[in-house]
């Protein structure tokens, strides 16, 4: 189902659709963490992207719990945003020799995923708002919240030492 196509009529379903491309995501980043972990020679973005996917296992059951509030099937629709957002990363991330520049990139790729979550986050609070699901905003603000901070400890971390050695 593409995004403007005749399977979305309200914004009800509007909000469902973009549920479960945000549910495809954090699934998707799920997987592909483990691979940032390992690439990561800096202790401190390889502890931070330790404690990000433990988070990102929340968000993915904090989500199942709003599906289950808002009464729709659990399921993910292809999300070519995020998926391509991911192949770009494991693309520069194999283009780098110098493990200094591959962690500054690695937290370069782990930022854009980071916006991108953030701005789907947002959206679908407004929307669940509009529709009178305030349960549901407030279970994605949760999750809202700690991509924000999670964003934000990668600025200080790139900013304070690992874009400093990369140069």
């Amino acid at each position: 189902m593409g995004l403007f196509t005749k399977d979305i009529q309200t914004m009800d379903d509007l909000f469902v659709h973009t549920l479960r491309d945000i549910y495809y995501a954090e699934n998707q980043i799920v997987k592909a963490l483990p691979d940032m972990i390992e690439k990561a020679t800096d202790a401190q973005l390889k502890q931070g992207f330790q404690s990000h996917l433990a988070e990102t296992k929340n968000h993915v059951k904090r989500l199942e719990e709003v599906f289950k509030m808002h009464g729709v099937e659990i399921s993910g629709v292809d999300c070519p945003a995020i998926d391509g957002i991911i192949e770009e990363a494991d693309e520069v991330a194999g283009e780098v020799a110098d493990k200094k520049v591959l962690d500054a990139a690695l937290i370069g790729a782990a930022q854009a995923v980071e916006h991108y979550e953030i701005a789907r986050y947002g959206t679908l609070i407004a929307w669940a708002k509009q529709l009178g699901r305030n349960d549901c905003a407030s279970m994605l603000q949760k999750n809202l919240d700690e991509e924000k901070a999670a964003d934000k400890k990668l600025t200080t971390l790139a900013e304070s030492s690992v874009n400093r050695k990369a140069a």
